[in-house]
């Protein structure tokens, strides 16, 4: 009986995050790309809340856009409301959100790969990697199809062998009762890779005809709306948006749910994945925080063509008879009719720690891996590692160096250094908390930090990469100009400041140290200063945040070059640690096990002491 067999450049498994922006990448560098989805109308799907970018995750999405990926873009396309989060503290933590359509985010996202050259789209499931003396080789299909390859990335999100739950229901699917694949993780397994089990959950989905909004608390989007993607002209986005609503679970919300814990899979020992600290279960919620009499909610549409509301914060796998009862005891929901039920969804990941920084597998090469099947959680961590594996599997197949993100130029290389180097026995989030150099790595200047790397590996035209150039002196050339301008102590003077709130002056003093006055910024002392140029928002930004924070940016680039120190002294992939006398037992064990690349990634492994790094830094002089 004959078979399909096809040649491909790259093959990418699964079409959620990791996939599009993988598959984009690597097309985009010209290899021809064949992309697996178990359905093509699951192309980007949301099966969580249809949102974009958030606190922490806003950084990421700036990034995968500063590097030439699609998130960005998409979401200015499709969003339906739009806030900069956390404005009241410094621009260090200032992250970008937006609520997505989320049929038109997915639509949107398939259309660009269809449009796209060297981009093939399959429906099948994929069922088995073929590898041939250690090196991956091609996938096949359930159907027996093969389609050979140089490289493969493994992008299968929360489908590997899925099951969703909610009281006694259980359905062998993947999310929104999509087919799960049940076929791959075998072979996966015969070929040396560790699988772990992981879940996650998902909230009810409200009917809005049937809310109360008049309980609620309104939750506007900006008024001037910030694009995501630094192509995006800020004109062509504004416009009117969709309102979010804030209300709260009770006491009796909680006793509803006390009472039932043991009719929820996660407590009846049904569940056994681990799942994700930081974005519990309602359940979890209340039984973690059992001195908290209520939760805050975030009620928000999926897009503009549904009556579907998300209850943000409420996820859950309780019964379908007491989602009802505690559902309608918060404010706004006493009447609600669900559309959709709460659920858990349990899948098979691997451990991260198998993988080099460039994702790809220690023990298959040109095997990678990107997404939730790396035990993260989230769309744009998804979508973060998705743009890396691919470029890296272009860079594998074209010869090149590796493509590495290091924590010092982007939240997008914690990310992964967390991933490949720390144990990770829960799904990882981002935060900003996790970046130690977060000052340095805002998402406004993503661009700055990571276009230009993106011009080096091809996905940044020259036309956009010479505007980050000319961006890049433009502010250098106001930051030094404001610096020479002086401001007298004249009554002009006097009355603006006066009006915003600022100390009077009793001598001349230069526009930086106006500006660095916290009441001040560098456009609003634009009356002081006539002779200033016409500047784009973005530089304008960037002179302000420069000015006022130099100090601490001038710490943070020092503290840059001491990790950029140990992360230039190299450790070859074939050292045997067990031979280095002096290491500890632990450490031994856990550098044989990751086999970090530099003695900076080693001095970050959970079991590695400043002692050991001590120890391997006169190895290496010996050597």
């Amino acid at each position: 009986m004959p078979f399909v067999e096809e040649s491909y450049d790259v093959c990418i498994v699964g079409a959620g995050h990791a996939g599009c922006e993988a598959a984009l990448a690597c097309a985009r560098l010209g290899l021809e790309t064949i992309i697996f989805t178990v359905s093509v109308d699951s192309i980007a799907l949301m099966p969580c809340n249809p949102n974009i970018g958030g606190s922490s995750k806003g950084h990421l999405v700036r990034e995968i856009d500063a590097l030439g990926g699609e998130m960005g873009v998409n979401i200015d396309k499709t969003f339906i409301q739009s806030k900069m989060l956390n404005r009241s503290k410094g621009p260090a933590v200032h992250s970008l959100r937006a609520q997505a359509d989320k049929s038109d985010y997915s639509r949107e996202m398939r259309r660009t790969l269809e449009d796209q050259k060297h981009v093939t789209i399959r429906q099948a499931e994929v069922s088995e990697i073929i590898v041939e003396e250690g090196t991956l080789t091609g996938v096949k299909t359930v159907s027996g199809a093969t389609y050979h390859c140089r490289a493969a990335v493994l992008c299968t999100g929360v489908y590997l062998k899925a099951r969703c739950l909610y009281g006694d229901v259980i359905t062998y699917t993947g999310p929104n009762g999509l087919q799960a694949a049940n076929h791959l993780t075998e072979s996966l397994i015969k070929n040396g890779i560790e699988v772990r089990r992981f879940k996650t959950g998902t909230p009810a989905r409200i009917d809005k005809n049937s809310i109360d909004f008049s309980k609620m608390t309104e939750q506007l989007g900006d008024e001037q709306i910030i694009p995501f993607s630094f192509t995006t002209d800020p004109d062509s986005i504004q416009k009117e948006q969709v309102s979010c609503w804030l209300t709260y679970t009770n006491e009796e919300t909680h006793e509803i749910i006390r009472a039932n814990l043991d009719r929820s899979p996660l407590y009846a020992g049904v569940i056994d994945g681990v799942g994700p600290r930081y974005c519990p279960s309602i359940e979890d919620k209340v039984v973690r925080f059992a001195d908290k009499n209520r939760h805050q909610l975030f009620v928000e549409p999926e897009g503009i063509y549904t009556n579907e509301m998300y209850i943000s914060g409420m996820s859950s796998s309780l019964p379908e008879d007491v989602q009802y009862a505690m559902y309608r005891t918060v404010p706004g929901l006493e009447n609600c009719r669900i559309v959709r039920n709460a659920y858990a969804i349990e899948y098979d990941c691997f451990d991260p720690n198998q993988l080099y920084p460039t994702l790809e597998f220690k023990k298959i090469r040109g095997l990678f891996s990107a997404g939730q099947s790396n035990g993260s959680s989230g769309y744009e961590e998804a979508a973060a590692q998705g743009i890396v594996a691919g470029i890296n599997a272009a860079m594998k197949i074209f010869g090149r160096e590796p493509f590495i993100l290091d924590r010092s130029e982007s939240y997008i290389g914690v990310l992964i250094d967390d991933l490949v180097t720390k144990e990770n026995v829960e799904p990882y989030r981002m935060m900003t908390s996790r970046a130690e150099y977060r000052l340095l790595l805002r998402q406004d200047n993503a661009d700055l930090r990571l276009t230009p790397r993106g011009y080096e590996i091809g996905l940044i035209s020259k036309e956009r990469y010479d505007w980050v150039m000319k961006k890049k002196v433009l502010i250098e050339e106001e930051i030094a100009r404001v610096s020479k301008v002086v401001v007298g102590a004249n009554r002009r003077t006097q009355e603006f400041l006066e009006s915003h709130g600022s100390v009077a002056l009793n001598k001349g003093i230069t526009l930086t140290e106006l500006i660095r006055r916290p009441e001040l910024t560098y456009d609003l002392v634009a009356p002081l200063d006539p002779e200033r140029p016409k500047l784009h928002f973005q530089i304008r930004e960037q002179v302000n945040i420069n000015i006022k924070y130099e100090g601490y940016i001038t710490r943070q680039m020092k503290q840059v070059e001491s990790f950029k120190h140990l992360e230039k002294k190299k450790l070859s992939s074939d050292i045997d640690y067990e031979k280095i006398s002096g290491l500890r037992i632990e450490a031994r064990q856990k550098l044989n096990q990751l086999k970090p690349l530099s003695i900076g990634q080693a001095s970050r492994i959970q079991g590695v002491s400043p002692a050991d790094i001590s120890v391997l830094l006169i190895y290496l002089e010996m050597k």
